[in-house]
């Protein structure tokens, strides 16, 4: 009999099976204990399914919803009933995933005429636990391409089917539940009973997903009313809808028909647009607002925002001075160390809080101060030579991730301030069931910058990811509603610009890094994307800050 060997990493035990056996096979033999039930593994630092089948030598680690890849094949699964159960009682209408916002996920009813009820929420919640009870298995088919495009049509999926036909491949891959056929890029777990933690509640004209917390996964993430970020989000759905283009399939058509120049052109022009109207609110209150704060978590292109709005400023007759925050970082005996031992230069109190405030108010009483310069290589601040004092019509411009927190200028009355938070909130979706998640579009253009500017492989960005977004979630996003004003700086066009320059970067991370994992997942998104060249984008446009050529300096 033909055998193959598995090692499995959870165990640290290597076993021989014979040729065709299956990850749900094996795990119990190995007797891996998760914390929560094993919903995939990663074979060869790939993601696969429990059904997948082994005809070579392996590496296995099996994985729970714990795991980022685990969560990802939960909620791609719960999407899957979502859609079908709209499906079975509202047959006229469609339903829209739109964002992620609040830890959920926002969706719209699109075609049912009316708002949405309590008792709509309640019916569709109780189909999907219906949907569980039955533990329906998800079963994944190769199919014709063509054949699978009409199986997505009949099914009223057509973006869906016309992404299909733009890739070009002879054969593609659905997913079945039952009589419900749908593709979500990306594996499943292995049926409906999995699927036990979820919550849909009204949330604005649609409804809110709620989904489990991966440290504690019987309970559900908190959610809360964003107002000011949801004005952004609904704010880009009028844009993405402006330029017809409300997804991937969309905008390759525009690609393959030559007028991607047009997309360009008209976001660039809208950006723009927004930028010169903050300027003109800071203007009307120009009697009383002394300095403008402007944050956003990484790679939400800060920098580039603040020099642009800085030029719309001095349109309107003010004379802007820009500061940025990461030249008062304290002392680096002095910075906070995490919970790992490692420095926590996010934290606030990596600032010097009481010297920033010095010179602020020393600034707002006429005073003229030496501003600093922080020394990175020695982990100092030493006095930069440049002096500076305001006179009429002066504005300082602060940059850093701290500008919404009240304890950054606890002593400057908040009615001399204005507030800007950024972030690059993905205007377009895959299709109508799939958004584009607002982390992968920062972490690639975190990754192309790194590369360019900073020496950082893509394993380096990636294996650093987490611990960004851990400081984002503790010291950046909990204060983005302290806001005046929030500004997208996604682009709709720019994921397509930046495919040619991230795939080199994702294919240089070898199989037998962790971090594989995650750039073989990134490969596969970008593969759905037409690219577009860089050409057309003009100097100072947000996306420069990422990939050179900008004619502001850095």
């Amino acid at each position: 009999m033909n055998t193959i060997d598995i090692y499995c990493v959870n165990t640290g035990e290597k076993r021989t099976y014979p040729l065709g056996v299956s990850l749900m096979e094996i795990k119990d033999d190995f007797q891996v204990k998760l914390g929560n039930p094993i919903v995939g593994a990663l074979v060869n630092n790939r993601v696969k399914e429990l059904s997948f089948v082994f005809v070579r030598n392996k590496r296995v680690e099996f994985i729970d919803y714990s795991h980022p890849d685990g969560l990802r094949l939960y909620v791609r699964s719960l999407f899957f009933i979502l859609v079908a159960s709209v499906r079975e009682l509202f047959p006229q209408v469609k339903l829209k995933m739109m964002h992620g916002i609040s830890r959920g996920y926002y969706c719209e009813l699109a075609g049912l005429d009316r708002d949405i009820t309590e008792s709509d929420i309640f019916a569709i919640k109780s189909e999907m636990r219906q949907l569980v009870d039955k533990d329906i298995p998800f079963e994944k088919i190769g199919l014709p391409t063509d054949e699978a495009v009409e199986i997505c049509n009949n099914q009223n999926l057509r973006y869906k089917a016309k992404l299909f036909e733009q890739q070009g491949s002879l054969f593609t891959y659905l997913y079945f539940m039952g009589n419900h056929a749908n593709f979500f890029y990306g594996h499943l777990v292995p049926s409906t009973g999995y699927l036990k933690v979820f919550d849909l509640v009204a949330y604005y004209e649609g409804l809110l997903l709620r989904i489990p917390n991966p440290e504690r996964f019987n309970e559900l993430q908190p959610y809360s009313k964003l107002e000011k970020l949801f004005g952004v989000f609904q704010e880009h759905k009028d844009w993405a809808e402006l330029m017809n283009v409300p997804n991937v399939a969309n905008l390759n058509e525009n690609t393959i028909n030559g007028i991607s120049g047009d997309i360009i052109k008209i976001s660039e022009a809208l950006h723009e647009k927004k930028i010169a109207e903050i300027a003109n609110m800071i203007h009307d209150r120009r009697e009383k607002v002394k300095i403008v704060l402007i944050a956003g978590p990484s790679a939400s292109g800060k920098t580039t925002f603040s020099k642009r709005l800085m030029v719309q400023l001095a349109v309107n007759g003010l004379k802007p001075t820009m500061i940025s925050l990461d030249d008062y970082f304290v002392d680096r005996e002095l910075t906070p160390k995490d919970a790992h031992g490692e420095y926590d230069f996010e934290a606030l109190e990596a600032i010097d809080i009481k010297f920033f405030n010095q010179q602020l108010q020393q600034l707002f009483n006429n005073e003229t101060v030496e501003l600093p310069k922080f020394n990175f290589t020695v982990g100092k601040k030493f006095p930069s030579g440049k002096k500076l004092q305001l006179g009429p019509g002066s504005i300082l411009v602060v940059e850093g991730i701290h500008g919404m927190n009240p304890n950054l200028i606890p002593h400057i009355n908040p009615e001399n301030t204005y507030k800007i938070f950024l972030s690059a909130l993905t205007q377009i979706s895959i299709d109508d069931q799939n958004h584009i998640s607002t982390t992968d579009n920062r972490m690639i253009r975190r990754m192309i910058r790194d590369s360019k500017y900073r020496n950082y492989s893509a394993s380096d960005t990636i294996r650093r990811w987490p611990s960004v977004r851990a400081g984002e979630d503790k010291n950046i996003f909990p204060y983005q509603e302290n806001a005046d004003v929030m500004f997208n700086s996604a682009l709709i066009y720019e994921l397509a610009v930046l495919k040619k320059y991230a795939e080199p970067l994702l294919k240089s991370v070898p199989e037998s890094q962790s971090e594989f994992s995650e750039s073989n997942r990134l490969l596969k998104f970008l593969s759905y994307f037409k690219a577009i060249d860089d050409l057309e984008i003009p100097p100072t446009s947000v996306i420069r800050e990422f990939l050179g050529g900008s004619s502001f300096s850095y």
